[in-house]
């Protein structure tokens, strides 16, 4: 199995200088390349689609919802939904997407989220978490605004690229990291926070969920057809980026 490049919903970058993390700088930029490319278009967001099965008639809050093509996708499959995002930038591509009424509110994880308890029956969040220290306050916020025996869908670095990428590092240790990227002609770095495997299913647990999937899936099946080249150095048609859980509130 082998190795393709982490690439989070959201990214920001200029051409002169980078900044870490900065969405709202690269978010048109970002949003365009990221739309139908491998990592976001034809892996993570069928995988995410995967795990959350049949949605018709359900509320699901996608946290860190991007320009919106997984609201759009969930909302095609009959969904109620509605997302956050911190950045401006980006949550203002989403409107144009998904129409003017779409449900949407600039708001951070690691922050009160702004609904009221149980008010979602799924919530999303994908490629966010590993943006963070923390995970305590996050996850107590994100099982707070599930109904009781809701879902948390979850996508995050596969903690064991850090190691593929640095040899040397400390996969046991909890530390942050950074990795230089570019789109659409742009330099962006991109911050992020690893943490090894049981720190990740600990914390799950001790906030209240049960994990009941936890996948390192291929990407979707047209995936080779449309990109041949990336995708003839990985024989078995998989690659390690992200993992993926689905976890119930207890």
């Amino acid at each position: 199995m082998g190795r393709m490049p982490p690439a989070p919903e959201n990214s920001a970058g200029r051409a002169d200088q980078p900044v870490t993390n900065d969405y709202d700088s690269f978010a048109e930029a970002y949003a365009a390349e990221t739309e139908s490319n491998l990592i976001n278009g034809y892996y993570t967001r069928p995988a995410i689609l995967d795990l959350a099965g049949d949605v018709a008639g359900r509320r699901i809050l996608d946290v860190g919802c991007g320009a919106g093509p997984l609201l759009a996708a969930l909302r095609e499959r009959g969904a109620i939904v509605t997302g956050v995002d911190s950045s401006a930038e980006i949550l203002a591509l989403a409107r144009q997407r998904l129409g003017d009424g779409a449900a949407l509110r600039q708001a951070a994880l690691g922050s009160p989220l702004p609904f009221p308890d149980g008010a979602f029956d799924d919530v999303v969040v994908c490629l966010v978490l590993h943006y963070l220290e923390d995970w305590t306050a996050p996850l107590a916020e994100l099982r707070r605004v599930l109904a009781p025996g809701g879902r948390l869908i979850v996508a995050v670095n596969h903690p064991f690229v850090r190691k593929l990428i640095s040899p040397g590092a400390d996969y046991f240790t909890t530390h942050q990291w950074s990795e230089d990227h570019t789109f659409s002609g742009r330099h962006a770095v991109l911050t992020y926070w690893h943490r090894p495997l049981h720190a990740m299913t600990g914390a799950f647990t001790a906030a209240g969920f049960r994990i009941t999937v936890m996948s390192e899936p291929p990407p979707a099946p047209q995936a080779r057809d449309l990109f041949p080249d990336v995708l003839a150095t990985f024989p078995s048609g998989s690659f390690l980026s992200f993992l993926f859980f689905a976890l119930e509130a207890a």
